[in-house]
């Protein structure tokens, strides 16, 4: 600032002194009638001087020399004092809002005493009159050698301004809120350094012009000095344009307009507080390569697939929950079990086996963060919690969130599972009655319930399948403990009546009742109503059940919501999004799990409600999103436990209507639950888990004696026909066999003594 105070104090005596004497001359040679030789002669460029002599020649060489280089330096002086006016507004803006109360609107003071006296009012002066000079000439034509206080009132029209070249502390903050100066980016500020580099080379004024300039300072009076800088604003404007007009010229520097975290702050108004600086909200993935709908054990086996495949990928999981994926079986079997007053929170579990382990399939250390995928340099798993997708583009290739986000994809998988259904009598008794029931599924289902039977008297569940069965097991223990009565009822004659055999079926009823549960078979609800603080559930046959809370088990419906949108097949007789068997509904979309209705090679079209299926046909769908293109042939299994001491695997089509025959022994303190998962090591007995194969089955030795309609079935297998050919097989608390169960369903034989491949089971050993 001072190098360009210097420099304008040589060049001012310089242009008035030009501007006199060419004044001087041109008077003379009109008085003396030489006008008409003297104005060809300033043109000519070669040849001798005509006219005007070299007298003249030399002064016209000194105006244009002064103009040129007092064009050049206001050009530059101008450019460079608008950045460092800039700045120093954001200096002194930033200084005031900290120092200065933000209540109090700002005053203008009376231009007595706004006159600063120090040594910053000349390069103050410099930038607010020059950087204005477009639009007011009054403050640059009385710019004298030596500043003085009058010039700088004139010169500070804004009472912004006036603040700020003040060496005390306005009274008030600025009235246009320069508080997000503060936060201009760091590239804006790069931009200003150039600017007051290129000022410096201003100094460099042609030397015959500088050399010339001093012998003609004496001589120069006041008045022809202001007819010759009144055409320097003009020169300024049309040699600046683009600069000033991007730099407003009140109190909105261009920085402050490129400041991308807070454009609006500019428009508060006066008694408004500055903002505090917000943080940039949370920025999802645009696009993900690999898109899973759905949180469940079927996306997460398709991550995993997909990465075992394209180490590299970016797989996206939008799920609706607010949880990361986790297995489902642990919250209707082992966590019913557990010791740990805080397996609510901790959702960690003993196994029958006795090892611990958690219901999450990975920690969150696993999973990238959703923010993070697009950047992530070896690709992961992210998982965006809390996000339902209600919108399929499939020709657009993009979904659509319930926040309106919008996210596209190369390929997509839908495991959106199901719902659990509800009795239409319980829908429509009302909110009191609705408020008291517990549709289980979720995580939050069964925190839930645990709270719910730790403090009523009385739980009635509704439904005799895998789940009610369950259920009713694990809380029908609690009830030794803590006086809870347990009732199950359905409308089956047996618990698992659409399953197991007649006879099995009772012989699982008897079992249920044995962990003190309350059987009330053949039970059609009627109606359900709320009175005097108790559920009241009417059965159509006259029998009535009170109770204080209701779990209903009456099954799940798949999630198709996104079937319209899509444009995709839902299978009438099944349910469930209709794929090949490959698991393909559209050229670039899967479903996997509870919500496809497959084809089985084998067995035809199906849709299987179990966690094996959900893992295989997860990983099946993502080994075919990257390019495998296979076929689904593997049979699902499935599992349930009624306690430590009974349970069973199944495979195939287990339907009670179908014939079935069955094969059992004598059971051993080995065939139970606990004690195959201490022999396997695992706690999920599942195929998926154990990926073991059948290879060509031996057939024990020991005769297999045929034991239907007994009342002892301590292990055994049920076999389900169709046509002669078995279909579905259930081994009754016969562990770690089912690779021979599911070649025998491959192979599709008609088989006409079952009782030599109830042999390949080696259920007679002991």
């Amino acid at each position: 600032m001072l190098k360009c105070r210097a420099v304008w104090r040589k060049l001012a005596p310089l242009a008035r002194s030009a501007s006199t004497q060419c004044r001087h001359n041109v008077k003379t040679a009109l008085n003396n009638g030489r006008r008409q030789a003297f104005v060809p002669a300033t043109h000519m460029s070669t040849g001798p001087a005509g006219g005007g002599g070299s007298e003249n020649t030399l002064y016209v060489v000194l105006v244009g020399a002064a103009c040129l280089g007092g064009g050049a330096y206001a050009y530059m002086t101008v450019r460079g004092d608008s950045k460092r006016y800039e700045e120093r507004i954001s200096e002194l803006a930033s200084r005031s809002a900290k120092e200065a109360p933000e209540s109090q609107p700002p005053v203008a003071p009376e231009p007595e005493e706004a006159a600063p006296t120090s040594e910053e009012s000349a390069p103050v002066a410099e930038l607010s009159g020059e950087t204005e000079s477009a639009s007011a000439e009054e403050p640059v034509t009385e710019v004298p050698a030596e500043p003085a206080a009058p010039v700088v009132e004139e010169e500070l029209p804004a009472p912004s301004e006036l603040e700020a070249t003040h060496s005390e502390p306005p009274p008030a903050p600025l009235e246009s809120a320069e508080e997000p100066v503060t936060e201009t980016p760091p590239e804006a500020a790069e931009q200003a350094a150039p600017v007051l580099a290129e000022a410096e080379p201003v100094a460099e004024v042609p030397p015959e012009a500088v050399e010339e300039a001093p012998p003609v300072v004496e001589e120069a009076p006041p008045e022809p000095q202001a007819e010759v800088l009144e055409a320097l604003p003009a020169v300024v404007e049309s040699a600046a344009e683009e600069p000033v007009t991007e730099a407003p010229p009140a109190a909105e520097p261009e920085t402050v307009q490129e400041a991308p975290t807070e454009p609006a702050v500019t428009s508060l108004p006066e008694s408004a507080p500055a903002p505090e600086p917000v943080s940039a909200p949370l920025t999802l993935p645009s696009h993900a390569p690999y898109l899973l709908i759905g949180g469940g054990t079927a996306s997460f086996a398709a991550a995993r697939s997909i990465r075992a495949r394209d180490p590299g990928a970016k797989v996206l999981i939008v799920t609706d929950e607010p949880n990361l994926p986790y297995m489902r079986p642990p919250l209707s079997k082992e966590l019913w079990f557990s010791d740990d007053p805080s397996v609510t929170e901790t959702l960690r579990f003993k196994q029958w086996n006795g090892k611990e382990r958690s219901i999450y399939f990975q920690p969150s250390s696993f999973y990238v963060k959703p923010e993070e995928l697009t950047s992530a340099e070896n690709g992961g798993v992210a998982v965006l919690t809390g996000k339902k997708v209600i919108q399929m583009d499939v020709r657009g290739n993009k979904v659509k969130l319930d926040d309106d986000t919008e996210i596209s994809y190369d390929k997509c998988l839908i495991g959106t599972g199901g719902v659990p259904r509800n009795l239409q009598v319980i829908e429509k008794a009302g909110d009191e009655v609705m408020n008291r029931t517990t549709l289980f599924r979720k995580i939050e289902d069964f925190k839930s319930l645990d709270n719910v039977s730790r403090n009523v008297k009385s739980i009635t569940i509704i439904g005799g399948g895998f789940l009610g069965s369950e259920l009713a097991c694990a809380l029908g223990r609690r009830s030794s403990e803590t006086g809870l009565e347990v009732i199950q009822m359905f409308p089956e004659k047996g618990n698992m009546g659409k399953v197991l055999p007649e006879y099995l079926s009772n012989w699982t009823t008897e079992k249920v009742k044995k962990e003190g549960v309350r059987i009330v078979p053949e039970a059609l609800v009627k109606s359900v109503a709320f009175k005097e603080d108790k559920l009241e559930i009417l059965l159509k046959d006259g029998r009535q059940v009170k109770t204080d809370h209701i779990v209903a088990a009456v099954g799940l419906e798949p999630n198709v919501d996104l079937a319209k949108s899509a444009g995709l097949e839902v299978d009438s007789d099944f349910g469930g999004y209709r794929v090949n068997a490959e698991l393909q509904a559209r050229s670039n979309i899967w479903v996997a799990g509870d919500a496809a209705c497959f084809y089985d090679i084998r067995l035809g079209r199906r849709r299987v409600e179990h966690h094996d299926h959900a893992v295989v046909s997860g990983r099946l769908a993502g080994e075919n999103m990257t390019g495998a293109n296979k076929p689904y042939w593997h049979q699902s299994m499935f599992w349930s436990d009624l306690g430590p001491d009974v349970g069973y695997e199944a495979i195939g089509i287990v339907d009670s209507s179908l014939p079935t025959v069955g094969v059992f022994a004598k059971a051993t303190s080995k065939d139970t639950p606990k004690a195959a998962t201490e022999q396997s090591g695992t706690g999920i007995r599942s195929e998926s888990e154990t990926e073991a194969t059948a290879v060509t089955p031996v057939a024990s030795s020991t005769p297999a004696p045929v034991m239907e309609h007994k009342d002892e079935y301590g292990k055994g297998v049920i076999f389900y026909l169709r046509d002669k050919v078995v279909v579905g097989i259930i081994l009754w608390n016969v562990f770690n066999r089912m690779p021979i169960a599911r070649k025998i369903i491959k192979d599709g034989e008609e088989h006409a003594d079952l009782n030599e491949v109830a042999k390949l089971f080696n259920i007679h050993e002991d």
